[in-house]
């Protein structure tokens, strides 16, 4: 198993295509901020306009739960001032003037007014409203956008010319794709112990660095081999591939040693971390394809003898069989996102000790322990199966389409 690194990086470009298109209800709904006009808004503290969403509307009474998760009741009366903003919008020079019965639950609302002293009810003046239609809109637009972007591992970062060389890595090959950023390019950031999209925080273009996780959304070339970035989102991400040498199940902690950095580590579970299990079949089924990408294994039929095939080699081959494998139960063919997401979830008491794993994680702040996002069991004919010196590979030759949509908070 000493092809980890080789193949880990396809597990980690996963769950960041994932991470990198959560949070967007959050992300779109924060320009509830920004649109409201400066000269109007340094006159009222953050306590009087209270963002958040509609949870339910009797009258002319709505009660709203804030993003910091309290509930206010806010009154709307003849005079309050109903304005309709889209998702995106940064001032209220095209908001368009609504009433209170086109008002929903589920509606973005930012308030300003007159609020009590408890800070439970506020006597609405203005209301700014984001359409929950609308914003659904939007993430979805937003989920496409970042699912016909591009991502992988950074190879050089140029500040001067705003240039980043990414190197997306296939079976029979790797590419490189220059991604070009301007003045208008938004650059998020992950916290080194956090992965919510929701969280990351507006970045420079110097935190990015060789070896980190990236994927932008924008517009490609005709050829593919150079992208104009809208947005990018990047991070380092920990790549752990190696054996279970204990487990703790009471403390949701496994004992792994890493055959990456030749060291053990600690790897702790929270409930936002993904398990998943790639049965026997699948596993087999990839590692045929990375020993055929390395130019003599079954699927070329080239410089193997036909009795080092695996037993099932011949059933793989069958026309459609493997695909219909990686598929699932449907999608692109070679989509190792959706295939993942179809994977059975299991608990850490279901691991078993000398299990093969892959694992990404935080990088941690403790030296020797992690935090898992998602972990991989059952992988075990993959990493003895990647080609000697094949690169790390990342999601983009595996799928055909890019990250599936995610949860939006």
């Amino acid at each position: 198993m000493h092809s980890g690194r080789r193949i880990t990086g396809a597990l980690t470009a996963v769950v960041f295509g994932c991470i990198a298109i959560a949070g967007l209800s959050a992300r779109a709904a924060s320009n509830l901020h920004t649109a409201y006009p400066p000269e109007q808004a340094a006159t009222q503290s953050a306590s009087s306009r209270p963002i958040g969403t509609i949870q339910s509307i009797v009258g002319n009474l709505i009660v709203l739960k804030t993003d910091a998760g309290a509930q206010v009741s806010v009154m709307a009366g003849d005079s309050t001032k109903i304005l309709r903003i889209e998702p995106g919008q940064k001032d209220l020079s095209q908001a368009a003037v609504i009433h209170a019965q086109d008002l929903q639950v589920g509606d973005r609302i930012l308030v300003s007014g007159q609020i009590s002293s408890d800070g439970k009810s506020v006597d609405a003046t203005t209301i700014i409203v984001m359409k929950k239609s609308d914003l659904e809109a939007k993430q979805q637009q937003e989920r496409e956008a970042w699912q016909h972007g591009v991502g992988g591992l950074v190879k050089s970062a140029d500040a001067p010319s705003g240039s980043i060389v990414v190197n997306v890595s296939a079976l029979g090959g790797t590419k490189t794709v220059t991604i070009h950023t301007t003045k208008g390019t938004i650059l998020r950031r992950y916290a080194p112990d956090s992965v919510k999209f929701d969280e990351a925080k507006l970045g420079t273009f110097a935190q990015i660095r060789p070896g980190d996780q990236l994927r932008a959304r924008g517009t490609a070339s005709a050829d593919g081999a150079e992208f104009t970035a809208q947005e990018i989102v990047s991070g380092a991400f920990r790549n752990i591939a190696g054996t279970i040498i204990a487990i703790d199940a009471a403390a949701n902690t496994i004992r792994v040693k890493d055959l990456i950095a030749k060291k053990e580590v600690v790897v702790k579970f929270t409930p936002e971390s993904e398990i998943r299990q790639l049965p026997p079949m699948m596993a087999r089924g990839i590692a045929m394809r990375l020993r055929g990408g390395q130019g003599g294994g079954v699927e070329n039929g080239r410089g193997a003898a036909q009795g080092n095939r695996p037993a099932d080699a011949q059933g793989a081959r069958q026309p459609g069989r493997f695909q219909r494998m990686r598929n699932g139960a449907g999608g692109p063919p070679g989509d190792l996102q959706q295939m993942l997401s179809r994977l059975p979830a299991v608990q850490v008491a279901d691991l078993q000790k000398d299990e093969a794993v892959m694992i990404v994680s935080t990088q941690g702040a403790v030296p020797g322990e992690v935090t898992a996002i998602t972990m991989l069991g059952g992988v075990e004919p993959i990493l003895e199966a990647a080609p000697k010196g094949q690169q790390a590979m990342t999601l983009s030759p595996w799928s055909l389409s890019a990250p599936s949509e995610g949860d939006s908070n």
